[in-house]
């Protein structure tokens, strides 16, 4: 083990130390603020005992500070040759150097101010090393203020497991976090404080579109509003926050925010989200005077294409593309392109790693390391990676069902068109719709099919799905998953589907979901009219996994962060992920160089075992290669997607993979 060098050995370079020790007001000269983090970034030379401490203003990177300042090289020199470098200081056991950050924290929670030492997040040092860095470390910093060992990946959370070093967690400082930017921006609205989810049901004062809301955790249900302030933790991938996003809308968790902003409740504000700062800023203003022009995204039409109403054949999902969208619905268009995809690969999806990152002029060694091959040759990487998705991917077997044939059930009832042409009336005069929505609702539902359109879809989930057990019927409008208009959570799917009865009153349910008061409003902000939309059906066999959850191969809160993929996991269900009514466990994984941490537990009592940390890392691997796929020949092959997944053992099974919308 090496030994740590003694207090007295200490030097800290910049700048000089009174008694090589650092205290909180050398710290704040030399500080970088990210996330409403101040942190310092730090080295040491195992070979000289010395402590470099990296002044923030200089804004250098670990390996830039190494190799320019200590090793004397070059910039081009270190640039020909990054990886290897990056290897020698972040992987090899002999290292010579240690890097890390020592980050401040003022929680009362954890007895008021303290500092944390992390490494770089891929870093692989093991016990031995992570107990001299936190040893020289605690050494330099001045003993007033505690030092506490914050393990960067679920690797060395493992090393330290019994370590003497006192010890935080990744996700227990997120847990604990005052203040989380969501999604940043600043934004102008009326603040509507509402104590609990009764409050907000039961106000006589409607929530309008220039509302900014204030609540424990936001509904499933909300209108398009201006601003969302959580006042608990919740996910980044709950429905509500992914149409925040989607939508760019302004969007954080303030803990305690009830209170703090109580007074201000009803007044008109500007609040801005920054993901730099510490908490939310909030001040009054005068109402605007834009107000009374409408909402500003009610201006940009949203394009929802042309869609075909001549093609009744109801089709197994394998037969689908992602260009039968305008007949089936994104959805089952996006589910019958990823069973192709899985089964016979793709010329695209090596897209992600074939870009030029530079001063890299691809990935592709990245990759082969992550799917256990060496060189850089698209082809045999490319089998390497049918062979991972062959042995642990399915998709669940299924069939669609086209628009033409709801719209052929719509046509049969004159009840139905009636009530059609009152809504759009009632919409076209600004009028009242909630009546009318639930009475358009209750109709679709309750309305017989058509004998021969009933004989139809039974004929053909006979066909398609006998001794599937149970079904699952999910929705597939041609309005959502659309740029501008992500349309998260506003359609219903019905799981647990086991008779033919209930197939047919799940498909009626799925259809009567397309005219709730919320969609209809919501596509009419967006200038999607009542006219264009139109909702195709998936009736897949519903398989089970010990987990579920949703992933985006993106990290939302670090958007420049094109290395990471967010997971939110829960026990059995993907429905407590999307609802946020329950907080699920958030596991970040590293694409590029390996590597994943735990950043939230949520309401789970524990973490998921190494086997199941080792399947959702290739989870996070096949989703950067379905990433680059659905960008197809476009070469968007950042444009991140949203996969919603089960995990049983090591299979994997995919239920809808769609892009996942950031607002520009």
């Amino acid at each position: 083990m090496p030994t740590a060098p003694a207090p007295s050995a200490l030097a800290a370079i910049v700048p000089a130390l009174p008694a090589d020790r650092l205290t909180l007001a050398d710290f704040s000269g030399l500080a970088t603020t990210v996330a409403g983090y101040p942190y310092v970034k730090l080295v040491l030379d195992q070979q000289t005992s010395t402590v470099h401490l990296i002044d923030g203003a200089e804004r250098m990177l670990h390996v830039q500070y190494v190799a320019e300042r200590i090793l004397g090289m070059t910039r081009a020199e270190l640039a020909r040759n990054l990886d290897a470098f990056n290897d020698s200081v972040y992987r090899a056991g002999d290292r010579r150097f240690l890097l890390g950050t020592l980050a401040l924290h003022d929680r009362p929670e954890y007895g008021g101010l303290f500092f944390s030492l992390e490494t770089v997040e891929v870093d692989t040092m093991g016990p031995d090393l992570l107990g001299a860095f936190y040893t020289t470390v605690r050494a330099l910093v001045d003993d007033a203020v505690p030092v506490l060992l914050k393990p960067a990946n679920h690797l060395q959370e493992g090393f330290l497991q019994g370590t003497t070093a006192p010890l935080i967690l990744a996700h227990e400082l997120y847990s604990t976090a005052p203040y989380v930017p969501l999604n940043p921006g600043t934004t102008t609205g009326r603040l509507r404080v509402f104590a609990d989810e009764t409050a907000y049901r039961t106000t006589t004062d409607p929530v309008r579109w220039h509302d900014i809301l204030v609540m424990e955790r936001m509904p499933d249900d909300i209108p398009r509003v201006s601003g969302l302030i959580n006042a608990k933790h919740t996910t980044p991938l709950s429905h509500t926050n992914v149409l925040a996003a989607g939508w760019g809308i302004p969007n954080a968790i303030q803990q305690g925010a009830l209170r703090s902003l109580a007074q201000l409740d009803g007044n008109w504000v500007e609040l801005t989200v920054d993901a730099a700062a510490n908490a939310l800023a909030v001040r009054t203003i005068t109402r605007p005077d834009s107000v009374d022009a409408g909402p500003p995204w009610a201006v940009t039409q949203v394009d929802i294409g042309k869609p075909d109403l001549a093609a009744a054949q109801i089709l197994p999902l394998e037969q689908l593309r992602s260009t039968d969208a305008h007949r089936f619905g994104t959805k089952a268009a996006n589910l019958g392109e990823l069973t192709a995809v899985l089964r016979d690969g793709s010329p695209y999806w090596l897209g992600f790693y074939e870009k030029p990152r530079p001063p890299r002029p691809h990935l592709l060694e990245y990759l082969a390391r992550q799917l256990g091959t060496t060189g850089t040759d698209t082809g045999v990487l490319d089998q390497a990676a049918q062979r991972m998705v062959a042995e642990h991917v399915v998709v669940p077997r299924g069939i669609a069902l086209p628009f033409a044939l709801q719209q052929q059930f719509l046509e049969s009832s004159p009840a139905i068109q009636q009530t059609i042409g009152k809504l759009k009336m009632a919409l076209a005069l600004g009028g009242e719709i909630d009546g009318l929505c639930a009475e358009l609702g209750a109709l679709i539902r309750e309305t017989p099919l058509p004998a021969e359109l009933r004989t139809l879809i039974e004929d053909s989930v006979l066909r398609h799905l006998t001794g599937a057990g149970r079904v699952v019927v999910r929705s597939s409008s041609n309005a959502e998953d659309l740029i501008g208009f992500s349309a998260a959570g506003i359609y219903e799917s019905v799981p647990e589907v086991e008779s033919i009865e209930d197939v047919i009153d799940a498909i009626q349910r799925v259809w009567a979901s397309l005219v709730t008061t919320r969609g209809v409003l919501l596509r009419d902000e967006a200038g999607i009219g009542l006219s264009d939309c139109f909702m195709g059906v998936v009736i897949q066999q519903q398989l089970d996994g010990a987990l579920g959850g949703v992933m985006v191969t993106t990290n939302p809160l670090d958007r420049t962060d094109f290395r990471s993929v967010l997971l939110n996991l829960a026990r059995n269900s993907v429905d407590d992920v999307v609802s946020g009514a329950r907080d699920p466990l958030q596991h970040l994984y590293n694409t590029m160089e390996g590597g994943s941490r735990t950043v939230a537990m949520g309401a789970e009592p524990a973490d998921v075992d190494d086997q199941a940390k080792a399947t959702l890392g290739r989870l996070a691997l096949i989703g950067r290669l379905l990433q680059a796929h659905f960008a197809g020949a476009d070469g968007s092959v950042d444009a991140p997607v949203d996969v919603e997944w089960l995990v049983d053992g090591d299979r994997i099974v995919l239920l809808q993979c769609r892009p996942y919308q950031l607002a520009a």
